[in-house]
């Protein structure tokens, strides 16, 4: 009997967890109210990893080479280049949501143009907007409604190190596009004093800037303070509107409860700061996908803190050196240590 999955969320990685699924002999409907491709404020870096993952899925998003990583700040910088033959590429995030949407619809899979609230589940399986189904995937973003109307929801002030940020640590973003050709083939991560700056080229005439950091966010001013991007972009038209997300850090307790899991940002989002979140969301859509194929929906928890634990400490330990006197080291440190923060990219790229 097949085994049919509700996915309430048609983002990149709901749509990956449907065609994952539809591949693997699964029957799953998409749940998404709203039509087209969706943008989404996010660095658009899709690390060699994160492509290996998409042409599994019979995905290959148009773009530009991405061939590693660059860290600076006013005074000094550190890049690190993957091996031979390893290459990412920056993606914007309508090219690639359309693309996903195209492989979705070439396999078949239907799709509900409804907004789901909420539902009800038994033993014997999940109802959503008046169908049946074996299981539920949330995949519904950093303010997941699966999530609570699940309760899964781990709120950020019961937890230590959310605590030792202070009232006034949620961070968020920012990003635009600009019309000019990339300069480079890397990702370009400037720390200033309060904010980091995200430099991605995502095709041949097109750059994509993201700013991250504490409110308020104002992305021209954060331009303005690194001389050198400031006269690349001058006289650049923008080719997109800013677009903000946040608050970054979303906890959840569990990523599953009964025939209910979470995926993605919904299953809980540490920060941007390593700009691999599509990648880690890629892999526990994977996880995700072989536990409900197995049915065995239950490991799935255990898959998904294997699939993301060198992601969240990375994060976790990035983060706390961003928000504490430590800050100034991050750059200098990586440049005073190239193998390790060579090792890093090259863990985080995989």
């Amino acid at each position: 009997m097949t085994v049919r999955v509700a996915i309430v969320g048609g983002g990149p990685v709901g749509l990956a967890t449907a065609i994952g699924a539809r591949l693997a002999g699964l029957s799953p409907v998409i749940f998404e109210a709203r039509s087209g491709p969706i943008d989404k404020a996010c660095g658009e870096g899709l690390m060699p990893g994160a492509m290996a993952a998409l042409r599994r899925l019979g995905v290959e998003p148009a773009g530009s080479p991405i061939r590693g990583i660059r860290y600076q700040d006013a005074r000094r910088a550190v890049e690190h280049r993957y091996g031979p033959g390893v290459e990412g590429r920056g993606v914007r995030r309508l090219v690639l949501h359309a693309a996903l949407l195209d492989r979705a619809a070439e396999l078949g899979v239907p799709r509900r143009a409804v907004r789901v609230d909420g539902f009800t589940s038994d033993a014997s399986g999940v109802v959503v907007a008046g169908e049946r189904f074996d299981a539920l995937v949330g995949a519904d973003g950093l303010h997941s409604r699966v999530r609570a109307a699940a309760g899964l929801d781990r709120a950020s002030a019961a937890d230590a190190e959310d605590r030792a940020l202070g009232a006034d640590g949620r961070r968020f973003g920012l990003r635009q596009h600009f019309a000019v050709a990339p300069w480079s083939d890397l990702v370009e991560v400037t720390y200033l004093d309060d904010v980091e700056l995200y430099v991605t080229p995502v095709d041949e005439g097109t750059v994509g800037v993201a700013v991250l950091g504490r409110r308020p966010l104002v992305l021209a001013d954060a331009i303005a303070r690194v001389p050198a991007l400031a006269e690349r972009l001058e006289g650049a038209a923008p080719a997109s509107e800013p677009r903000a997300a946040g608050a970054l850090r979303q906890r959840s307790r569990v990523r599953t409860a009964g025939r209910v899991a979470l995926v993605g940002d919904a299953s809980g989002y540490v920060d941007a700061l390593t700009g691999e979140g599509l990648r880690v969301g890629l892999a526990q859509s994977e996880q995700l996908v072989a536990a409900l194929a197995a049915g065995a929906l239950p490991a799935y928890e255990r898959a998904w803190s294997r699939s993301t634990r060198d992601f969240r400490m990375l994060t976790a330990g990035l983060l706390a050196a961003a928000t504490s006197p430590a800050r100034g080291l991050i750059v200098p440190a990586a440049a005073a240590m190239p193998r390790v923060f060579g090792a890093v990219v090259d863990r985080l790229a995989r």
